[in-house]
């Protein structure tokens, strides 16, 4: 057989300076020096007889043929990171790697309880988080980057086919006041009452400003009518502002319970409104499944309402592979 033009190696440094946007950032990340990244990069643009990077701006920008080869090589690099975990749980039941994906706030507020829980139970296991958008949450489930990936938002069309989605549970997204509003000291407000009040808010392209929307509008509410006084990028700086006294917002429950606590945001209920929006888990079951993933998927998702009391099941999360033998848990030390 023929040798290959490139070596793993080499596709790595490839894709970390399409990641960086330089060479000496990209040597930095992989802990080599600048002249072993630029003479690996020119053995590969020899072996291949193409140029693979635009050297004439300050960025390394790829050139067609680098955007080409950096699709197959991430694709590779997955397939190689796959193998290796599957070669791990063959040799090793009690250990391994687990990642997981997550959008925002549910990756921020809502996964953080849930490995909790599971790294009691399996301390053994390595665990990674990525919390990114839906969208690239998603992508990362299709090419293998992550075992799996509780979202809020919707699965773009592009990749349903590749995904086998599963509702996992409704999330409530509270209407919050601050404590000094003079609607503070209601235990629940008319319908009229939203357009009187003045919001902060997520952008509008958002998945879950278009989640609230949309549930507003189904119940006769326009949302183009409140008063967004505000836009911002972040629950916290969300929370923030309301705890402030400088407006009004929806946010999950799940992102708000210390502060409901303490006092220092207060919920108010809307008359016959209720604002949920369905979390889903999302698997690709077209790759490989670590044994971790099928422990988290099957031992540790159901046991979510013992930890978050507004959380609702929806159905039961499925249990794909019955003859999984696993290790007996531990105690965390």
């Amino acid at each position: 057989m023929t040798d290959l033009p490139f070596t793993l190696d080499q596709l790595r440094i490839l894709k970390a300076i399409a990641a960086e946007g330089s060479f000496k950032r990209a040597a930095d990340s992989l802990y080599v020096s600048q002249p072993a990244v630029s003479l690996q990069v020119q053995n590969l643009e020899r072996q291949l007889d193409v140029p693979l990077f635009d050297r004439g701006g300050r960025r390394a920008q790829l050139t067609e043929a680098g955007h080409l080869l950096l699709s197959y090589g991430d694709r590779i690099l997955a397939l190689c990171q796959e193998t290796c975990r599957a070669i791990e749980d063959l040799q090793n039941l009690q250990g391994g790697t687990l990642i997981i994906g997550a959008s925002q706030t549910t990756g921020t507020y809502l996964m953080p309880k849930l490995i909790g829980l599971f790294r009691h139970q399996y301390p053994e296991v390595a665990v990674q988080l990525h919390v990114h958008s839906t969208r690239r949450t998603c992508w990362s489930v299709v090419n293998g980057q992550v075992d799996l990936a509780i979202i809020g938002g919707e699965v773009p069309p592009e990749v349903k086919e590749s995904l086998e989605m599963t509702p996992y549970a409704e999330d409530e997204l509270a209407l919050v006041l601050p404590r000094s509003h003079p609607l503070a000291g209601s235990s629940q407000i008319q319908r009229e009452d939203l357009y009187r009040l003045n919001f902060i808010a997520l952008d509008a392209q958002s998945t879950i400003r278009k989640v609230i929307d949309q549930i507003l509008i189904r119940s006769n509410i326009d949302p183009r009518l409140l008063k967004i006084e505000m836009e911002l990028n972040s629950i916290e700086a969300i929370k923030n502002a309301v705890q402030s006294g400088l407006g009004a917002a929806f946010v999950s429950v799940s992102a708000i319970e210390k502060e409901l606590e303490l006092g220092a945001l207060k919920q108010v209920s809307i008359d016959n409104v209720v604002v949920k929006r369905v979390l889903s888990l999302i698997i690709n079951p077209s790759r490989y499944r670590s044994k971790a993933a099928e422990i988290f998927i099957t031992e540790v998702l159901p046991q979510f309402s013992s930890l978050s009391s507004h959380l609702q099941a929806l159905t039961p999360v499925p249990t794909s592979s019955p003859s999984l033998s696993v290790a007996a848990p531990h105690s965390a030390e």
